[in-house]
Formats: C-alpha cells, sequence, structure tokens
C-alpha cells in the first residue's frame, strides 16, 4: 500500500513537472507573439525582418502567404494546442487544482473592482492594467505608421498630382486600416465558448462577453472612420468611380464596402437598447459576421487576413462542433412549474458528464422557434446528480413565455423536443478558501446560486472539508416569486441533510406589504415520456474532450496547409510564373476560405462521429449492468429526513416584506476574516456591491459578479 501511495505521489509530481514546462512554453511563444505586434508597425520590421522572412519562406507551396502564416497564425494555433494538453493533464492531476486554488487566492487582489460606473460596467484593477496595455499598443500603432507614412508625404502627394492634405486623408485612411485589424485580431476569443485559450487563463466565454463588446466598439469605430477616409479622398479628386472597383489583383474596394455595410448593420443593433427591447433583431443581424469576414478577406486578401485567422479559425471549430451537438435532440425527463411562471426542466444526462457550479448551457425549442438559441444557468449540481441536469426558466420574453404557456397547458404533452449545447462554466470554483460566502442576487440572478448550495450541501454531508456559512440575499418583487426558494431543497428522495449546511436566507418582496394567500401554491411536476430518438445531454467530444479538439486543431490545420499547398504549387504556381497570366487574388481567397472550412469540418465530424458510437457503447454498459441497489433505510427515513430537511431550510429562511435589503449595512457587519461577495442579478445592483467591495471600508470583501442567463 505504501509503494502505491509512493508511485500515486511520484505520477502527480511528474504531472506537474510536465504542466509546469507546458506552461513556461507557451509563456515564451505568447511573448514572442506580442513582440511581433509591438515592432509591426515599423520599418524596422517591414522593410527588413518581414522581407527576410518572405526570402527564406517563400516557396512554390505557400509562397507569400507561407509566411505570414508562420508569424500570424502558427504561434496562436500552437498556443490552442498545448492549452488542450495542459487542460487535459490538469484534468487528471488533483494536485494542480489545489495548485489553482492557490494561485487565484494569490490574483484575487487583482480583481476588486476599480471602475463601477461609466460605459465600460464593472472593470477590476487586473482587466484595467490589460485594458491600459491595450490602448497602448493602439497609440504605438498609430503613432508609428503615422511618422513613416508621412515622412515622405510633400514627394508622395507630388508625384500623384493630389494635394499635400489629401495625400495626409489617404494615408490616414490606410493606417487606420491596420490598426483595426489588430483589434479584429482579438475580436473573435471571447466568443468562442469551448476555449482552450480562455480556460487556461481562468476566464469563461460567459464572463468575458464584454470584451468582444469592447473590441466591437473599437473596430466599428475605426473601420467606419477608415471608409469615410478613403470616400472623401475619391470624391475630392474626382476618383469616386474606385467605389465599384472589384480588382484581380490586389486590393477589392467593393468587397470592403460590403464588409463595412454588414458591419455597421451588426454594430447599430447591438447597442443595449435595440439589443434588450428587440433581442430577436440583434439575434438575427449578429449572424452577418459571416457575410463581414468573408468580404473582409476577398477586400483585403487571404495573406493579410493571417493577422485576424488565428482567433477566427478557433471560433469556426468551436462553433462547428456545437452545430454537431445541437444535432442530438435531448431527453427531457420532467418539468416543475412554480407559480411565479418559472419552470425548472430536467434533463438526462451522462453519469460521465461533470461541470462546475455556475455552468451555463444554450437550449433550443424548434416548437417554438428553430433557429433561436437562449443560454440559461445550471442548477443542479453533478456531485449531487449523477444522471440528472436542471436549468430553471423565468418567464420575462416572447419565447420563455411561450415556453411556459406550453408546459403549462391543460392538454397533456408527452414529449419536448430540445436540443442543448454545452454546459459550459469555469474550470474550478474557489468558493471553499473563503470562511463566509454571501450570495446578492435579484430577481432571476438566484438561478446560479441554487447550483452552488447545492455542490456545498454535498461537501458537507460527505465531510472532509470545511464548507464556509451561507448568507444568500435575494430580492423579489412579488410574493409568488419567493417559489423560486423551494428550488434550493433537493428533490425529494435524496438523502441530503440541510441542517449540516450553515445557511440563512433573508428574502425581500420589494413590491407587496404583506404576504398574499397563494404564494405557496403547490408546485406542479409534469412527467414526459422516453423516446428512442432521444439523448442524454453529453460532452461533445466526450471525457477526454481537451485532448480531442487540441487534435482537432493540429490536424485540421495540417490538412489546410496540405490543401493549399497542393493548390498553390500544381495549379496557381503553374499559371502565375508559366503562362505570364497572374491568378484572380478573389479566387485564391476564395479557395483558400473553402479549404480552411473542409479542412476544420472533415476532421471534427470524424471525432465526434467516434465518440459518439464511444458514448453509445459507454451507455448500452450502463444499462445493462444497472442492477437495482438494495435500499439501505426505508421509506419512513426519507420522509424524516426530508421533512427535516424542510424543516431547517424554513427556519433559516426569513422574509422581508415591502422594503429593499441595506446591503452596506449587511456586508460592512460580516466579521468573518474572509467574505466572498456574489453578485447575480440587475446591472444597479452589482454595480451597488462592487462599490461597497471597492471602497475600502472592509478589507475582508472580496467581490465576484456572476454570470447568470435566464
Amino acid at each position: 500500500m505504501g509503494s502505491a501511495m509512493l508511485k500515486e505521489t511520484g505520477s502527480h509530481s511528474g504531472m506537474k513537472k510536465l504542466q509546469s514546462a507546458i506552461m513556461l512554453f507557451i509563456v515564451m511563444i505568447f511573448v514572442g507573439y506580442i513582440m511581433i505586434w509591438i515592432m509591426m508597425p515599423t520599418n524596422t520590421f517591414y522593410l527588413q525582418w518581414l522581407l527576410e522572412i518572405h526570402a527564406k519562406t517563400d516557396s512554390t507551396y505557400f509562397g507569400e502567404q507561407g509566411g505570414n502564416i508562420l508569424i500570424y497564425t502558427f504561434p496562436i494555433l500552437f498556443i490552442a494546442t498545448l492549452s488542450c494538453i495542459y487542460l487535459h493533464i490538469g484534468k487528471k492531476n488533483v494536485d494542480s487544482n489545489r495548485e489553482s486554488v492557490m494561485k487565484n487566492a494569490y490574483w484575487k487582489s487583482w480583481s476588486r473592482p476599480v471602475l463601477v460606473k461609466g460605459p465600460l460596467g464593472i472593470v477590476s484593477w487586473m482587466e484595467l492594467s490589460f485594458l491600459t496595455m491595450f490602448f497602448a499598443l493602439l497609440v504605438w500603432s498609430f503613432c508609428s505608421y503615422l511618422h513613416d507614412m508621412l515622412a515622405n508625404i510633400s514627394q508622395q502627394a507630388a508625384n500623384s498630382g493630389v494635394h499635400v492634405w489629401e495625400a495626409k486623408l489617404e494615408m490616414s485612411g490606410l493606417m487606420l486600416g491596420l490598426v483595426g485589424n489588430i483589434c479584429l485580431a482579438f475580436l473573435f476569443f471571447p466568443v468562442t465558448r469551448g476555449s482552450s485559450i480562455l480556460r487556461l487563463i481562468g476566464l469563461t466565454s460567459e464572463s468575458s462577453i464584454k470584451y468582444h463588446i469592447w473590441l466591437g466598439h473599437i473596430v466599428m469605430t475605426i473601420f467606419t472612420a477608415h471608409g469615410l477616409c478613403y470616400i472623401i479622398f475619391w470624391t475630392q479628386t474626382n476618383q469616386i468611380s474606385e467605389v465599384f472597383k472589384w480588382n484581380k489583383v490586389g486590393l477589392s474596394n467593393v468587397a470592403g464596402e460590403v464588409a463595412l455595410v454588414s458591419g455597421l448593420v451588426m454594430w447599430a443593433t447591438s447597442f443595449p437598447r435595440i439589443r434588450r427591447k428587440i433581442f430577436e433583431l440583434f439575434f438575427y443581424t449578429h449572424h452577418l459576421y459571416i457575410t463581414f469576414v468573408v468580404f473582409f478577406v476577398l477586400h483585403v486578401g487571404f495573406s493579410y487576413t493571417c493577422i485576424m485567422l488565428p482567433a477566427f479559425y478557433l471560433f469556426l471549430i468551436d462553433r462547428y462542433l456545437r452545430f454537431l451537438q445541437s444535432q442530438k435532440r435531448i431527453r427531457l425527463e420532467s418539468a416543475r412549474l412554480l407559480s411565479c411562471e418559472a419552470v425548472e426542466l430536467n434533463f438526462s444526462k451522462c453519469p460521465g458528464l461533470s461541470y462546475t457550479p455556475t455552468s451555463v448551457v444554450f437550449l433550443n425549442v424548434p416548437g417554438i422557434s428553430k433557429l433561436q438559441w437562449h443560454p440559461f444557468t445550471v442548477t443542479s449540481s453533478s456531485s449531487m446528480d449523477r444522471d440528472k441536469l436542471s436549468v430553471v426558466i423565468k418567464s420575462g420574453g416572447r419565447w420563455s413565455h411561450s415556453l411556459y404557456q406550453r408546459l403549462s397547458s391543460p392538454s397533456r404533452i408527452d414529449r419536448l423536443e430540445i436540443s442543448v449545447e454545452g454546459p459550459y462554466g469555469p474550470a474550478s470554483t474557489n468558493f471553499l478558501r473563503h470562511e463566509m460566502i454571501v450570495m446578492v442576487s435579484g430577481g432571476s440572478g438566484i438561478t446560479p446560486f441554487i447550483s452552488i448550495i447545492r455542490e456545498l450541501l454535498v461537501r458537507s454531508n460527505h465531510g472532509g472539508n470545511k464548507i464556509p456559512s451561507i448568507l444568500l440575499i435575494c430580492a423579489f418583487k412579488k410574493s409568488e416569486d419567493l417559489t423560486m426558494l423551494d428550488l434550493v431543497l433537493p428533490v425529494s428522495g435524496t438523502n441530503f441533510d440541510i441542517s449540516s449546511l450553515q445557511l440563512q436566507i433573508e428574502a425581500y418582496v420589494t413590491k407587496e406589504k404583506e404576504p398574499t394567500t397563494d404564494n405557496h401554491k403547490l408546485l406542479q411536476t409534469r412527467l414526459f415520456k422516453p423516446d428512442p430518438s432521444d439523448v442524454p445531454i453529453s460532452s461533445v467530444l466526450g471525457q477526454n474532450g481537451w485532448l480531442w479538439l487540441g487534435m482537432i486543431i493540429s490536424t485540421s490545420f495540417v490538412i489546410f496547409l496540405l490543401l493549399i499547398g497542393i493548390l498553390t504549387r500544381y495549379y496557381i504556381y503553374p499559371i502565375d510564373h508559366n503562362s505570364n497570366m497572374i491568378y484572380s487574388f478573389s479566387s485564391k481567397n476564395a479557395l483558400n476560405m473553402l479549404f480552411i472550412c473542409v479542412s476544420i469540418i472533415t476532421t471534427a465530424t470524424a471525432v465526434f462521429l467516434w465518440n459518439k458510437k464511444q458514448n453509445a457503447k459507454e451507455t448500452m454498459q450502463i444499462q445493462n449492468t444497472n442492477m437495482p441497489i438494495p435500499m439501505t433505510h426505508s421509506v419512513a427515513d426519507d420522509r424524516g429526513l426530508e421533512s427535516l430537511s424542510h424543516q431547517s431550510f424554513v427556519q433559516a429562511t426569513q422574509v422581508h416584506y415591502g422594503k429593499r435589503p441595506n446591503l452596506k449595512r449587511i456586508l460592512l457587519e460580516c466579521e468573518s476574516s474572509s467574505v466572498g461577495v456574489l453578485v447575480s442579478g440587475p446591472r444597479k445592483m452589482r454595480q451597488q456591491v462592487a462599490a461597497i467591495c471597492s471602497s475600502g471600508l472592509a478589507n475582508n470583501l472580496h467581490f465576484e459578479s456572476i454570470s447568470f442567463s435566464w
């Protein structure tokens, strides 16, 4: 036994060293990649380094684009592949998770809010630091391009026969396009839900979506100015016909204009007033990103597109994997209807699928809309429910209202077709490092806290871990919304005693001064008949998903290189160099984009089908070996434990009517040395709590805004 323990310890130690080596390698590659971005606007890079690289990499297989692929595209895809290997090892290595907790504890001070109100929302010290460095890169690039391009502007204006100010305007348009590409290169990283790079740095797509919003505004502002500069220049120099030119070689103006118009439509419908009030308009117009990217490539050429290609390449892989997962119909077991027009959907899931609290899934109900996908926070705990995944949907918009009406209809529904993408969530949650957790929610913001409480309930019943005390502060508009609290309790039949959890709930009903008579209406449960075509929720790439994802990234990229190499060497090169005819740039760009899609679709489909076959075998084995387990206690014991849990829950809950919680007083009265303050709710509530935690009145408060979807 001792030798086995030593062997296991040595294995963990070896895994930790391997992870450290991979992380060091990733950091070195990333630092080199950033140095390229810093040097890119200089003449040293363009007139010396880039020319030497192209001279050494230019071949009959890849041409000039080979050097750009090596410089701009390969490093990020290599980092993404190494990140997959790192995460796969970390999933197997328990010690790495503990180390991650310590690292997060060290960096937690950098996550304290520094900006609370303003157009950027809540911004932490770390976010402000990176934002400052990013703007410094933009300013540096702008100034460097400006200095180099305007050095001989008078001579260039004389040679072109235009005024100096007109030549400066043309150069300014070109400079803005080059600077805008810097933002565009990072635009798709935050919206890649299954990104290994985001997971490596401790982010999720849900929590980093604001970076996509920031970058989108900057990109469209710069590109709009870029287009206006050229339109004004062409108008002043009587070259308005340039607007309608689609050149066979070089830049295509028409393609750039189509890309700009599609980007403007997306931009106009993405502002908060339109996005919140007419979400469907925002949702459908945002699919114009396909038009934007395609015509952007046709505008600047594939060789220059290599700068923004890595993020979009990873996004395409993620998007196609999501498409494959969404084609399956998921087995919906039951639905619990609440009087506050909320519904809990309980899905069947594979036992091997695990997820962390606050994870999110995307649901599609073809009976309501075949195109709309809506995100919802997972309320169940994979530690408590091995075969079930639950979400709570509060009726608030047309889609959610239609779903509730359909489920609450007197006519019986035997089956509801639903497709699922996800779940997506953080790699780990570090709530255990606090002595106390204060959860502040508003309305449906309570949903992510249900999964956290259930996870801590499992740990408190199993023992072995010190569980922090929990204070849940939830605000509702009406007393009937208090039925949302009933979902905190586990379903009937689970042997978990909630009295073992130090839980205190302070509920506030803001719009009513006294309870109504029907605010404790019984839950209604709808059971659905199983359908042979429905399947449990499972990971799109199985339990070794990160390893498979790394293989998809690397293999598809190799296939793409082979395809463009064969095309260039045996088709394009003979035309360009033998027949004295220049092959159309637009055709070459279109073929390169086609090859990217073919390589990703081929590789991802093969991996998906393999894992689908393996999941079917494992499910069949589980069904064949799933024998009834003898009960170790009687039904009466279950009822007694359930009654005890409900009694403890009622005793821990205090309801206040006709007032709002005094969050400042409550938070400042917390006497624990380490208090994790989790906020999930409306923007004003998050800003209020962030202001309290960043005020310096209490250094024991650690703020964290929880992304929730409903």
